[in-house]
């Protein structure tokens, strides 16, 4: 699924509405990128990471020939407010179940994980699992994870959720957390483990985050 430009721009409209502080807002298609090593764009941080054909378009993929937590980083670190959505695809293959997800403020941030070997979804910072709702993933079809953290005073709020690509967003979140020492720093990022040995696919990914006044 391609999104035209007026599309993604209203879409990112809405991402930046979503919180009460200025967002910066980027886009992420992997639509004109050529196929290989993805560009300076995509940060790497581990594992097999490619941009490549994918139902007839471009998109990133996380190769199954190295099984670890692959993860890339996207866009400028936040400074405050962060939310990430981004489309997803995964197979199954016999037994084996994939496990992805999506992340806000770096590497130690809170990831919101679709676990299908366990039928959940979680939410999870460091090695804790802080929330875990049931949550049947369908395998081949692409799916949308939206992931947000904003504040309200000196706490923040936490919120997950996940859609079928081919239906509207829905209203209220799965999964909804709260942090009272949030610092909020750091990128936005994918994350896949290919445990099923099969690709797993990232695009259209839409970042919207608060950062420092000098970057605006």
């Amino acid at each position: 699924m391609m999104k035209t430009p007026a599309l993604l721009a209203s879409s990112l409209l809405l991402l930046s509405q979503a919180c009460g502080a200025d967002l910066k807002t980027f886009t992420f298609t992997a639509e004109g990128w050529p196929e290989g090593d993805p560009p300076k764009e995509v940060f790497v941080v581990d594992g097999t990471i490619k941009v490549a054909a994918k139902d007839g378009n471009s998109a990133i993929m996380v190769s199954p020939e190295n099984l670890v937590d692959a993860s890339a980083q996207f866009a400028v670190s936040a400074a405050g407010e962060s939310i990430i959505k981004a489309r997803v695809f995964a197979s199954k293959q016999g037994r084996s179940n994939p496990r992805f997800g999506i992340a806000v403020h770096g590497m130690s941030g809170y990831r919101l994980i679709v676990n299908a070997p366990k039928k959940t979804l979680e939410l999870v910072k460091g090695d804790e699992t802080l929330a875990t709702v049931p949550f049947t993933w369908t395998s081949d079809a692409w799916l949308w994870m939206k992931l947000e953290a904003r504040k309200n005073g000196d706490d923040w709020t936490i919120t997950g959720k996940t859609w079928a690509a081919d239906v509207q967003e829905p209203a209220e979140a799965q999964i909804t957390h709260t942090d009272k020492g949030l610092k909020g720093q750091g990128k936005v990022s994918v994350w896949a483990t290919p445990y099923s040995q099969t690709p797993i696919w990232f695009d259209d990914i839409e970042v919207a985050i608060e950062v420092p006044a000098e970057t605006k």
